[in-house]
């Protein structure tokens, strides 16, 4: 109480504030005295914020909570043990294993008059344990890898959220802080593309507008204000405007952790709810089932009712996605979402898995089909024995070897290396100042064909200065030195010049000097720039803002990529009111009916006088790469009306609002143009030759002038003089892609375009978005685009989110941006997109190189399996060996291939592109060769080894024969010939020297050496466990001989050129169909956490390899528990949704959605008319 009392408002009144809107929100806030009362009782002050002292910051913590959402508790090891446990292939190798070991006790006579000898067979029991062994083994190694993933990015999550600032004013002084330090009673300043921290009321409003849609799911912009609506919640964007806002509410006592709240005791009470119905299905089954449905759908449907009565219009059915009684019929009411487009790499990945699936499928039946067929037709046709239950035997050891033949047709080991491989380059991305929001982004990025760039910020420093001007027909050229002071201009002029500037501008932007060095620039550059003219001009700017503070603002029209200027109505002293804008010069020049002249005296501004100014002025300052911006103002007065100015009957002040912005922004008056430059960074010019080089198109979209753009492109190196290559304006390029009789886009149109544009200047989002789906969608180029594009504004986001990788701003990109895009780049600088090209590549040549091996060694062993169980009626390859081969050896391998560092020559060669084979032709050859090769060494010591090596033959043994020398030397040179190939796997492109570089990886060279190690000890101490038998010195030269034949061999291999081989040996190079079952079903299992194998008994076998890729492959689904599952999905888990934007690894759902015809055809998305933006219901009406 002694709390409540001293602030005059408690949590619970701030609480039930907030969950009032509109008009009703209006009263509701009167009745506490207004916005400014409320205030008071919080012990804040507008103007000067929360004093910032420790104690109070900790009380108001204390009291009103922390502006923190607390994490869903990570699953335990034990639960990721069990997890991995859940594997159709590993449970069928358990039972099968439990079987032999069972039967190994249990020995039944052959015939009644035969006696068990029981000293022969004392050691059967030992396959079943091996094979037991090996199957826990995998199971810890894939808990401990999922529990070091998830580790691992709870401390990214935790870094970027970090990371995650907002303008608060502390003791009169506007700073950032981090958004969990915000609490309430805090005054944040909120602006145009900002995402909202906290709930709070508006305490000061410059025509501030709302996207409410991810909590409310309506998609209208909602205009706030004191008088209006002044309730801002958190987890919103501001679309438009800026303005003040007081906090109110924070972390689970916002309206969004409210619901988060119930949200997350609703699921658990439906998870409970349907765990006991199921135990009650269970025990009733002999009632009336139909009874028993209508039950449970009573029983699930309650929760959710209750809950949206507490929580409003926020998605009524969040809760029952996964609360139909059994999860069947829930599939068969309505398809599942089909998850939006997957990642080069993902879809490639995809389609070998279901290929590699199939074939490892097919041959272990086969397998299992001729042991066993082959072996009944022998012992009770030919022989003519009857059965005995002794005959179990040989049948459980055929189903062994068939389920471990299959183990090893599917890649275990390459999830793992797609994991590694992209959790590794993503740790050392961050030091490159990429930070990776979405793991699959990183290896797309390496197939990058096109980059669109922003100019401001990427290609160029971002750190601008005021170098000329025009004012009073004099231009003050040519650089910053020439500039005039304010004596040097008449009285007045300077007057609107430097009140123009320190005015109309973001009061959050500011200019900091430095006792050394450069001043630092904070908020918007463009506007720091101005400031600092206003300081070249002698004047102080935060003088003129004390004096006219915001708060006296009539209104304010807030820059935007349609406006392209910005607008302040002032009241004046004299009486009367004045705005003032700036921005781009063409745009600001329309509105201009005057100009002041020599001596500061007002002209009339002509259109030829125009058409000088830009022949004279603008275009010399645009073609010197200067970014130019116009100041003008225009004077409403009560009085007698000068000739610029516009009189109005002093009863009555004039409503701006039902004038209009057009109205009101014209017949303005020109005061000056200044030049800014913004010099290219010193690296690009070199990161983009690089570029070029590397076969990446680099394309510059900007809204500066077309001059001014021109210039810039010219000096990055983007464009040469002579060449070929387009330069349009965002209305030529529109005017040349649509449809004259239509006005919709036309891809053969933009077909003829986008192969030689290189800069686009003065264009709109909507152009940026529209060029970008017109490059991925051609099919002009024959491996298909792979584009990536930077953006840092709000209206970026859905260019960013449409390109195949997109780069926000860290430093200039709003919030909004930040969550449309895959990688951030923290320092704004081109040079880092090449380095995430560099790491990109290097992670899809690891992958590639995994491959390789992996599938070399697939390929040997399960011929060999398959041969055997032909031939000799027996795998030379135990079950134990394979498992040792496949699962534990790939492991150690995917480790070491995926931990290679990116080289310089990454970027001497052309993209893959986005149909380019993940299995190339050169890497098939590869495989195939080394294959050839082991499989004559391994069939040749099978069929003559006892010839050639003088030893016992092993084939025709008995079941419970010991191991023989026959066969350990086979696998033994096997594991020789696999392990010296992972050093040619090293080298994809057909490089001769497969050593370069093998000693710079330390982690590669030690796993190798220590695989070696430890094949000796398995072949010379593995005895009965491993089915070995020691080798002497000349058997383990001859098998290291062997090993050492495949580097050799690869020479030989290299010296065929591919193009004899032609393409019908690539795979890998198109994604599945996605109407297939399988995949169908997987994604059904993305989106309802049903289990793909249901139902599907034919994909049993092999859908393990397929999902665990996807999952893998999407680090953000693989650990529901950190990131909530929610991805693009419009999930209806509305508040996992929210606070998911509270975190930038996660790809929140679209607040901005741009939907296309293709895309509405193909996802039921409604009406959309063709180059609109549609903000998208975050309801989905499936749930």
């Amino acid at each position: 109480m002694a709390a409540a009392s001293r602030y005059g408002v408690s949590l619970k009144q701030l609480r039930e504030l907030m969950e009032h809107r509109g008009r009703e929100g209006v009263d509701r806030v009167s009745e506490y005295g207004g916005v400014h009362e409320i205030a008071r009782k919080l012990n804040t002050s507008e103007q000067t914020g929360l004093s910032g002292e420790h104690s109070d910051l900790e009380h108001r913590r204390d009291y009103f909570g922390s502006n923190t959402i607390p994490p869903k508790p990570p699953k335990t090891f034990l639960a990721l043990v069990w997890e991995a446990l859940q594997d159709v292939t590993l449970i069928i190798l358990q039972v099968a294993a439990a079987v032999s070991l069972a039967l190994s006790f249990y020995k039944p006579p052959k015939t009644e008059e035969e006696v068990v000898d029981e000293g022969e067979n004392h050691a059967d029991w030992i396959e079943g344990v091996a094979i037991l062994l090996a199957v826990v083994i995998v199971v810890l190694v894939t808990a401990f890898n999922d529990w070091s993933k998830e580790k691992q990015f709870r401390g990214l999550q935790d870094r970027i959220e970090g990371e995650q600032t907002f303008s608060v004013i502390r003791n009169s002084n506007t700073v950032q802080i981090q958004v969990g330090e915000i609490v309430v009673g805090d005054i944040i300043l909120v602006k145009y593309g900002d995402l909202l921290p906290a709930d709070g009321l508006v305490i000061q409003s410059n025509d501030l507008k709302v996207d409410e849609s991810s909590l409310t799911g309506e998609s209208d912009q909602v205009k706030k204000g004191v008088s209006v609506d002044p309730m801002v919640l958190s987890g919103t964007h501001i679309m438009e405007g800026s303005g003040k806002v007081l906090v109110t509410a924070v972390g689970v006592n916002s309206q969004a952790g409210i619901i988060f709240t119930l949200l997350g005791a609703a699921a658990d009470e439906v998870e409970e709810e349907e765990k006991k119905q199921k135990k009650l299905e269970k025990k009733n089954k002999g009632r009336d089932t139909n009874q028993n449905k209508s039950s449970q759908l009573d029983n699930l449907s309650a929760s959710p009712i209750d809950l949206e009565e507490g929580v409003g219009n926020s998605h009524p059915s969040h809760a029952l996605p996964n609360s139909t009684p059994g999860g069947g019929e829930a599939a068969e009411a309505g398809p599942p979402e089909v998850e939006g487009e997957k990642s080069v790499l993902q879809a490639k990945l995809t389609n070998l898995a279901i290929q590699i699936g199939y074939g490892g499928m097919g041959v272990s039946l086969i397998t299992v089909l001729i042991l066993s067929i082959r072996f009944s037709i022998d012992e009770f046709f030919t022989k003519g024995s009857s059965w005995e239950l002794y005959y179990i035997n040989f049948y459980v050891k055929f189903v062994i070897i068939g389920v471990t033949v299959l183990v090893v047709a599917v890649p275990e080991g390459l999830p793992l290396a797609v994991t590694l491989s992209l959790a590794y380059s993503v740790k050392k991305m961050m030091a490159d100042n990429n930070l990776v929001r979405h793991l699959d982004a990183c290896e797309t990025m390496g197939n990058a064909t096109t980059i669109c760039s922003d100019k401001t910020g990427t290609l160029t420093t971002n750190r601008m200065t005021v170098v000329q001007a025009y004012i009073c027909n004099h231009h003050y050229k040519p650089d910053r030195n020439s500039l005039p002071k304010i004596r040097d201009l008449p009285s007045h002029v300077g007057v609107l010049i430097t009140q123009g500037i320190a005015v109309n501008s973001s009061y959050s932007s500011d200019v900091q000097q430095n006792t050394s060095g450069l001043p630092t620039q904070i908020g918007n550059k463009t506007e720091c720039s101005l400031l600092g003219f206003v300081i070249d001009l002698g004047v102080d700017y935060r003088q003129l803002r004390r004096e006219m503070p915001d708060t006296k603002f009539k209104k304010v029209y807030t820059f935007n990529s349609a406006r392209k200027s910005m607008s302040t109505i002032i009241p004046l002293a004299s009486g009367g009111f004045r705005v003032y804008t700036k921005g781009a010069s063409e745009i600001i020049m329309k509105k201009c009916s005057f100009l002041i002249g020599d001596n500061g005296k007002v002209e009339s501004f002509t259109a030829a006088h125009q058409d000088r100014l830009v022949q004279n002025v603008i275009e010399p300052m645009a073609k010197d790469g200067l970014r130019t911006i116009s100041i003008a103002y225009r004077d409403f007065v009560p009085g007698k009306a000068e000739k610029n100015q516009v009189h109005y009957d002093p009863g009555t002040e004039p409503n701006f609002e039902t004038m209009g912005e057009d109205n009101v922004i014209a017949n303005m008056t020109c005061v000056c143009v200044v030049g800014i430059e913004d010099p290219v960074r010193e690296e690009v010019p070199a990161a983009i030759r690089k570029c070029q080089r590397a076969g990446i198109t680099v394309r510059m979209v900007t809204g500066d002038n077309i001059n001014t753009a021109r210039a810039i492109a010219t000096k990055c190196g983007i464009i040469k003089p002579g060449d070929n290559f387009l330069v349009l304006e965002g209305k030529e390029f529109n005017k040349r892609i649509r449809d004259a009789h239509t006005n919709e886009v036309r891809q053969d149109l933009l077909d003829k375009i986008w192969p030689r544009l290189r800069v686009l200047a003065r264009s709109q989002p909507i152009d940026k978005y529209t060029l970008v789906k017109g490059i991925i969608d051609s099919n002009m180029s024959s491996a298909r685009e792979v584009v990536a594009v930077t953006g840092d504004g709000t209206n970026d986001a859905p260019a960013l989110k449409k390109a195949d990788v997109g780069f926000a701003m860290g430093i200039a990109g709003t919030d909004v941006a930040k969550e449309a895009s895959d990688i951030i780049l923290t320092d704004d600088n081109f040079t880092s997109i090449v380095k995430a090209v560099m790491w990109g590549r290097n992670v899809y040549d690891s992958i590639a190189k995994f491959l390789q091996f992996q599938l070399t060694v697939n390929v040997v062993a399960v011929v060999v399996a398959f041969v055997g169980a032909c031939a000799i009626q027996d795998s030379p390859l135990k079950a134990v060996q394979m498992l040792w081969v496949n699962l534990i050896m790939d492991t150690l391998a995917s480790l070491a291939l995926s931990t290679e560092l990116p080289t310089p020559e990454l970027l001497l060669r052309k993209p893959y592109g986005r149909t380019s084979p993940l299995i190339s032709a050169t890497m098939a050859k590869n495989i195939l060769g080394q294959a050839i090769y082991q499989l004559v060494v391994v069939f040749g010591i099978m069929f003559f080894g006892e010839l050639i090596f003088d030893i016992d033959s092993g084939r025709g043994a008995d079941l419970r024969a010991p191991p023989s020398e026959h066969f350990t030397m086979i696998f033994n040179a096997f594991v020789m010939m696999t392990l010296f190939n992972e050093i040619n796997a090293r080298k994809i492109h057909g490089q001769r020297n497969v050593f370069k570089g093998v000693f710079t990886n330390p982690i590669y060279y030690v796993i190798w050496f220590v695989t070696f190690i430890a094949q000796i000890i398995i072949i010379q101490f593995g005895g009965q466990a491993f089915s070995t038998s020691k080798l002497n010195l000349e058997q383990w030269i001859w098998c290291i001989f062997f090993g050492v034949g495949t580097l050799v061999w690869q020479q030989v291999i290299t010296s065929i050129p591919v193009g004899s081989l032609g393409k019908s040996m690539e795979l890998g190079s198109t994604p599945p169909d996605m109407s297939s079952p399988c995949v169908a079903e997987d994604n059904a299992n993305s989106s309802y956490n049903t289990h793909p194998v249901v139902g599907r008994s034919g994909q049993i076998l092999w859908i393990r390899g397929l999902t665990r890729l996807q999952t893998q492959l999407r680090v953000i689904r693989a650990f529901k528990s950190t990131l909530e599952d929610m991805e693009e999905k419009r999930s209806c888990h509305s508040m996992h949704s929210l606070r998911s934007t509270r975190s930038y690894l996660t790809r929140p759902t679209s607040d901005i959605s741009y939907i296309d015809d293709e895309e509405k055809g193909r996802k039921g998305s409604g009406q959309a008319t063709n180059g609109h933006y549609i903000r998208a219901s975050t309801h989905d009406p499936s749930c």
